[in-house]
């Protein structure tokens, strides 16, 4: 049982983080604690993928004579890792719009109060 618990305590981690950033995401008021939440639920995704791809005992995948070409187990798997980069770059780019907007609304409505927000809208 416990063999199960630490060896598998990316998942756990994973599952700890998505919890997290829902939490944030479905139950804050805060815009700004919001996209906390969702930064947090997509480094728990990113870091889901990232331990999946994982091997133990591999290498990256250039070329080594030491190791044969043919047993291609002994090497990892390049494309998960790049996507999650290319998620990495996307999210902080994502981020930086998002608190830019964050910024507007707050010089416009004086709040990121999300149903004070809402009120002021309709008014």
């Amino acid at each position: 049982m416990l063999d199960f618990l630490f060896g598998h305590y990316a998942y756990w981690f994973t599952i700890i983080l998505l919890c997290i950033g829902l939490y944030g995401m479905l139950f804050k008021k805060n815009l700004i604690k919001k996209t906390i939440g969702l930064a947090i639920l997509q480094a728990a995704i990113i870091l889901f993928f990232v331990s999946v791809a994982s091997k133990v005992d591999a290498t990256v995948p250039v070329y080594d004579s030491s190791i044969p070409v043919e047993q291609v187990a002994n090497y990892m798997n390049p494309l998960p890792h790049t996507l999650m980069l290319t998620a990495i770059v996307v999210g902080v780019a994502t981020l930086g719009v998002a608190f830019t907007l964050l910024i507007a609304i707050y010089n416009r409505y004086q709040t990121l109060d999300e149903q004070e927000l809402i009120k002021k809208i309709h008014d």
